[in-house]
This record gives structure tokens, sequence and C-alpha cells, in this order.
């Protein structure tokens, strides 16, 4: 039997929110993101954040940390 995985209600607005402000983005988020992919329940809304997230991971205005958190 797989764990169910269940985003919470406005995770992704929350998770683009932080990213964009911090112009990183952590292991903590990619597993986020990954899960909410994962879901394949997304709005359009969210897709679109999550393109857009990695959109700018490509174009390198967002830089991949391997920390957890970026709040240390």
């Amino acid at each position: 039997m797989q764990p169910q995985l269940r985003l919470l209600p406005d995770a992704i607005s929350d998770l683009f929110a932080t990213v964009s402000t911090s112009g990183c983005i952590t292991m903590a988020d990619r597993y986020g993101l990954l899960a909410a992919l994962l879901e394949d329940s997304l709005t359009p809304e969210e897709r679109h954040c999550i393109d857009r997230l990695l959109h700018a991971v490509y174009k390198r205005r967002l830089i991949m940390v391997d920390e957890i958190s970026a709040m240390l």
C-alpha cells in the first residue's frame, strides 16, 4: 500500500512566494514540487507557478542549494 501524499492548501503559492523572495530553491522545496507533480491534481494556476519556477532555474535566476531550509 502506497502512502497518500496530500498537499496543504495554497502550498504551491506559498512555495512560489518564498522561493521568489529568497532567490534559491532548497532540497525541501524540490521535494515539495516533486510531491505536487506526482499528486496529479494540480490546478492550472499551480501548474503555471511550477512552470515559472522551473523556467527561472533554467535561466539561472534561481539557484539550487543543497540545504534543507533557507532559514538557517
